[in-house]
């Protein structure tokens, strides 16, 4: 048996570093990954205007937990843009958002709302918008702090399909899937 000791910490640790090479391999896609994708999304240009959007929220378990429709109306002047979104749900409940946008230099965006921790961050290449913010959420009497992760692609001039991880402390509560048009 103590000749199999070394052979088998060795064979484990052979194990971890295949795992751990394949894990960074799965890692997932970079924005940067897209650049040569067309069309290419301006955010200036597509959240320019009045939107619809229509998505939902699924758990964990892939259960859809609420619909909704979201109506838009934005503008830019120059770098800094203005995203209003009025939000209808199935049961009827309204919610309200109003984004202050900024273009940075480096063509990357910094978003602020009411209801953001901080502030939000994307990031651009091709027709693919990474956007990362936290969001306080009111459940029941209290507020949560979830994070989100959304991955805009646009498809065409008119339609844009956006998925949302969000998650808190690291765990998976489930995702957003939003289908924006701009006629």
């Amino acid at each position: 048996m103590k000749a199999l000791r070394p052979t088998l910490l060795a064979g484990l640790t052979a194990l971890a570093a295949l795992g751990s090479t394949v894990l960074s391999g799965c890692a997932g896609s970079q924005v940067q990954d897209y650049t040569a994708e067309r069309p290419l999304l301006d955010l200036r240009q597509y959240f320019n205007g009045d939107l619809v959007a229509h998505g939902m929220f699924t758990d964990r378990f892939g259960t859809i937990r609420r619909r909704f429709t979201v109506q838009m109306k934005a503008h830019w002047q120059g770098n800094s843009g203005v995203l209003e979104e009025d939000f209808l749900y199935s049961d009827g409940e309204k919610e309200r958002r109003v984004w202050t946008l900024q273009r940075q230099a480096d063509g990357s965006y910094i978003g602020k709302a009411a209801d953001v921790v901080g502030e939000a961050e994307g990031r651009a290449a091709g027709p693919v918008l990474r956007w990362q913010y936290t969001l306080s959420l009111p459940v029941g009497g209290s507020h949560y702090q979830v994070a989100f992760d959304d991955w805009m692609v646009l498809m065409d001039e008119h339609t844009l399909l956006n998925r949302a991880t969000m998650s808190k402390w690291g765990v998976r509560l489930g995702e957003v899937t939003l289908a924006f048009h701009k006629p």
